[in-house]
C-alpha cells in the first residue's frame, strides 16, 4: 500500500518553495522562447487551457496538505529529539575515523545497479571475466570497429530505452534513457536526436534532466501524445529522492519549434502516484494516450505486478492531463509474469496494410496488440486480441499465446521497445534498445554503451493470423550499395560454398536470402521426438540433423575460428509435419574472454508453398535476421577479434541427409548513416 510519509510531504515543500521561488535550473542551456500565445504552451494553472480545475477542491487538497504537514513536523521533531539524546548517538560521536591517503587520485567507484533501480548491472550476468586495459584480446582498434554505422546511438556514453518517439512538424523525434556522464548506466536523462527519414539521425541537447524532487534518480522512460490541436504531451516516470516511481508531465515550451528543443515539467507534478496494493518501486512507464469519445477522454496504461507477482496493466482516463482517475480492476493481469514494464497498446488492421492510429477503437477489421517487457527475465512479449473500450479489458485471441508466456517480439537481445503511429507513411513504427554483450569494462573503454534495432513496420501476418510481422522500414534501402547476387547454388549435405562478393566492406551489408529443399530425406526415428529440439541446445551450427542446419556463415576469419551462423533447422513431427527452426548461434562468434556467446532463436511458421526466406542486417557488431517477412526476428551482439577487416561469407548445409538449394541471394554493401549533432547555424534545411 502506498503511504504518504513525512519525506512525502517533505517534499512537496521543497517542489512548491524552494524549487520554484528560490532557485534556477542549474541544467537550463537554452532560453524559453515566447513569440506568441499559439506557439506558447504555459504550465497548467488554475486557470490554464489544459483544463477544468475545481479551485474549492484544489482549496481542499492543499488545506489537508498542509495540516498533514503540522501533523507530521511534530511528530519528526519528537523523534529528532530523542534520537539525539540516545546513548547511541554519544558512542558515534567518539568514534574515531581513521585517515585515508592516496598516493594517487582514486577512480570514481562505479555503483551497482539492480532490477529495482531500472537496469540491471551488466556485469553481474553469469559467465563474464573482466577485460583489463591492453588485453591482448582486444585492442583499440577492434573496440572502435565495433561501433556500428548505420544503427542509432548517441555519440558517446550509455543509452537504453527509446522514449517518446513521435513524427511532429516534419521531424521523426527519438528520446532515449541516457547518461551524459559515462558508459554505464546511471545519472539518467533523456537523450534526444531528430530525423527526417528515421535513418539519418541529427543529435539534440539533452531534452530533460533529473532536476525535481520527482525525478532526482532518474527521468525514467515514458511515451508522447500529440493532440489534435497540434500540442504534444510527454508522460514519463521519475524516480524520486525516495525511489518511488512517479508519473509526470512535461510539454514543450514552443510548439512552434519543429526541433522541440525545450521542455518543461508541470508545476503540479507528479501527477499519479503508485496506487493501494502497488509497490512504490513497481509502478512505471506511461503509454501513449488514446482518446475515448463515450466521455470525452483520454486513457493510458501504466505497467506493474501484484502481490502474488503477476503482471498487471493499470489504466487512467483524464480529460485534461492534469487530473486522472484510477480505472477499477486491471486491463489485463497474467499470473507468475512478474513486473510489467514498458507496456505497448495499439490497434492494428486485419484486413489492410496500413498502420492506425493510437485513438483508433476496436471494430471490423481491427485487433489491439499489447506487448509488454518482462522485468524477471528482460524479453519483450506481445498477444493479438481485443479490447473493449466500455469494459476496459483487453482479451488474447488465444490464452496460451497470451503476453509473456507466448510470443516474443525479438528472439535475441532487443528489450524495452516502444512503437508510434506514423502520419506521414500510415504506418505503426516500432523501436527496441539493444544492450551490449560484453562486460562493463569494454564500454568503459569503448566510451559507449547500447544502440537502437533499426526502426521497424509492424503489421497483421494476414496468413498465419497469429503473428505480427516486423520488416525495417523502406528507407534503410537508400543506403544500400553496390550489390552481389547469387541463383540457385547447390548446398550437399555436410556442404559449404563461399560467397566472393564485390566488397571489402563484409562488416556492413543488407542480405535476403531464399532456400529450397530437395531431395528431402525421411527423418530418423530420433529425429520424430515432440520438442526435442531446441535453438540452444541443439549444438548450434555444428550440429547435424537429418533436415538441418543450413544458412549463412557471416563475419567470419579465414580459418573459420571465429563466425557468426543464421541458419534453419528443421524437425519433422510425430504427423509427418515438419516444425521449422531458425537460429542466431553467436558461440565461435568471438575469441574474447568477456563476451557472453549464446545462440538464440525458437520456432517460425511456414505455411504451404513458402519457401524459407531471410533478410539479415550487419552493422559490425550487431546482427538482426528477420526469417519468413518478419514473423520471427532475432537480434544479437557480436564482437569479432579477427574477423574485422575483411571477413567471409559463406552458405553451408551441415545436414546428414537433405540437398538444399539456396535460390536467390541478394548482398548488398551498406553506407553509413553519418548521424551527427545538429547544426544550429544552418539554416538552409539541407541536413545532410
Amino acid at each position: 500500500m502506498y503511504v504518504i510519509n513525512t519525506q512525502n510531504i517533505l517534499g512537496f515543500f521543497h517542489r512548491r518553495f524552494i524549487n520554484t521561488h528560490l532557485f534556477s535550473s542549474p541544467y537550463q542551456q537554452h532560453t524559453i522562447m515566447v513569440s506568441s500565445d499559439e506557439s506558447y504552451l504555459p504550465l497548467p494553472s488554475e486557470t490554464g487551457e489544459y483544463g477544468r480545475i475545481d479551485t474549492a477542491t484544489l482549496r481542499r487538497k492543499r488545506t489537508k496538505v498542509f495540516a498533514l504537514a503540522a501533523v507530521a513536523s511534530v511528530v519528526l521533531l519528537g523523534l529528532v529529539v530523542i534520537v539525539l539524546k540516545s546513548p547511541f548517538i554519544e558512542t558515534c560521536r567518539n568514534l574515531v575515523v581513521p585517515e585515508v591517503i592516496y598516493t594517487n587520485p582514486p577512480e570514481r567507484e562505479y555503483v551497482p545497479r539492480g532490477f529495482g533501480e531500472g537496469v540491471s548491472e551488466k556485469s553481474s550476468r553469469v559467465g563474464f571475466k573482466t577485460l583489463s586495459a591492453g588485453s591482448p584480446e582486444r585492442t583499440n582498434k577492434m573496440l572502435l570497429w565495433q561501433r556500428s554505422a548505420y544503427h542509432f546511438q548517441p555519440e558517446e556514453n550509455w543509452m537504453n530505452d527509446p522514449n517518446g518517439v513521435m513524427y511532429y512538424k516534419g521531424w521523426y523525434h527519438l528520446f532515449y534513457q541516457y547518461n551524459a556522464d559515462s558508459a554505464v548506466w546511471g545519472n539518467i536523462t533523456w537523450g534526444h536526436s531528430v530525423s527526417r527519414d528515421m535513418i539519418h539521425w541529427l543529435h539534440l541537447p539533452i531534452a530533460m534532466f533529473p532536476d525535481k524532487w520527482y525525478d532526482e534518480n532518474g527521468v525514467w522512460s515514458g511515451s508522447a501524445t500529440v493532440l489534435p490541436d497540434g500540442k504534444v504531451i510527454m508522460l514519463y516516470t521519475g524516480s524520486s529522492f525516495a525511489s518511488a516511481q512517479l508519473q509526470n508531465v512535461a510539454v514543450p515550451t514552443n510548439i512552434s519549434d519543429p526541433l522541440l528543443i525545450d521542455w518543461m515539467k508541470f508545476e503540479s507534478n507528479p501527477i499519479i502516484a503508485p496506487p493501494p496494493g502497488i509497490g512504490i518501486t513497481d509502478f512505471r512507464d506511461p503509454t501513449t494516450a488514446w482518446y475515448f469519445p463515450g466521455d470525452s477522454s483520454w486513457r493510458i496504461v501504466i505497467g506493474s505486478k501484484d502481490s502474488n507477482k503477476s503482471g498487471v496493466s493499470i489504466t487512467y482516463k483524464t480529460e485534461d492531463f492534469l487530473y486522472y482517475d484510477l480505472l477499477p480492476g486491471s486491463m489485463h493481469s497474467v499470473a507468475g509474469t512478474g513486473m510489467w514494464e514498458c507496456i505497448d497498446l495499439y490497434p492494428i488492421s486485419t484486413d489492410k496494410t496500413v498502420g492506425l492510429d493510437t485513438s483508433t477503437m476496436s471494430g471490423s477489421g481491427v485487433k489491439h496488440v499489447m506487448k509488454v517487457s518482462l522485468d524477471d527475465d528482460r524479453h519483450d512479449y506481445y498477444a493479438i486480441g481485443s479490447y473493449d473500450l466500455e469494459a476496459n479489458t483487453w482479451t488474447p485471441d488465444d490464452p496460451n499465446i497470451d503476453v509473456g508466456i507466448g510470443l516474443r517480439l525479438d528472439y535475441g537481445v532487443v528489450y524495452a521497445s516502444k512503437s508510434f503511429y506514423d502520419p506521414v507513411k500510415k504506418r505503426r513504427v516500432l523501436w527496441g534498445w539493444v544492450p551490449e554483450s560484453d562486460s562493463e569494462s569494454a564500454d568503459v573503454l569503448k566510451g559507449w554503451a547500447s544502440l537502437q534495432t533499426i526502426p521497424r513496420t509492424v503489421r497483421f501476418d494476414q496468413k498465419t493470423k497469429t503473428n505480427l510481422l516486423q520488416w525495417p522500414v523502406e528507407e534503410l534501402e537508400q543506403l544500400r550499395g553496390r550489390n552481389t547476387e547469387f541463383s540457385n547454388v547447390d548446398l550437399p549435405a555436410g556442404s559449404m560454398v563461399q560467397l566472393n562478393i564485390k566488397t571489402a566492406n563484409t562488416a556492413e551489408l543488407d542480405i535476403t536470402a531464399e532456400f529450397e529443399i530437395i531431395d528431402q530425406q525421411t527423418a530418423s526415428p530420433d529425429d520424430v521426438v515432440v520438442g526435442r529440439y531446441d535453438c540452444n541446445t541443439g549444438g548450434g551450427a555444428s550440429g547435424r540433423g537429418a533436415l538441418g542446419p543450413f544458412g549463412l556463415l557471416l563475419l567470419a576469419d579465414e580459418g573459420l575460428s571465429e563466425q557468426t551462423a543464421v541458419y534453419f533447422y528443421l524437425e519433422t513431427l510425430p504427423n509427418g509435419n515438419i516444425n521449422t527452426f531458425i537460429c542466431q548461434d553467436g558461440k565461435r562468434s568471438s575469441a574474447a574472454n568477456d563476451v557472453i556467446k549464446s545462440i538464440y532463436g525458437s520456432t517460425v511458421p511456414v505455411l504451404d508453398g513458402e519457401k524459407l526466406t531471410l533478410r539479415i542486417l550487419v552493422d559490425h557488431s550487431i546482427v538482426e535476421t528477420y526469417a519468413q517477412e518478419g514473423r520471427t526476428c532475432i537480434t544479437s551482439r557480436v564482437y569479432p577479434t579477427k574477423a574485422i577487416s575483411e571477413a567471409k561469407i559463406y552458405l553451408f548445409n551441415n545436414s546428414t541427409d537433405t540437398r538444399v538449394t539456396a535460390t536467390t541471394v541478394k548482398i548488398w554493401e551498406m553506407n553509413s548513416a553519418f548521424n551527427r549533432p545538429y547544426n544550429f547555424e544552418n539554416t538552409t534545411g539541407n541536413e545532410f
